[in-house]
């Protein structure tokens, strides 16, 4: 993964998620579950490291702001 961008956490309630499972449909599903409570980045883009184990995708959220299903 890139460093995280110092714009991404220049006010109090911006953070940024790293999340790992096992598939690219596990870590959607986390997305998805996420993008529920609190505005975020969108489907992130998810990766696979070689040698390590699962998949991980970024995501950036605002928890100031709701989600999808509020």
């Amino acid at each position: 993964m890139e460093p995280i961008d110092p714009i991404h956490l220049s006010e109090p309630c911006l953070v940024v998620l790293d999340i790992t499972g096992l598939d690219e449909e596990t870590v959607q599903a986390a997305a998805a579950e996420v993008a529920s409570s609190w505005a975020t980045s969108g489907s992130p883009r998810v990766r696979r490291v070689p040698g390590e184990p699962g998949v991980t995708a970024r995501l950036y959220a605002d928890l100031r702001r709701s989600g999808t299903s509020r």
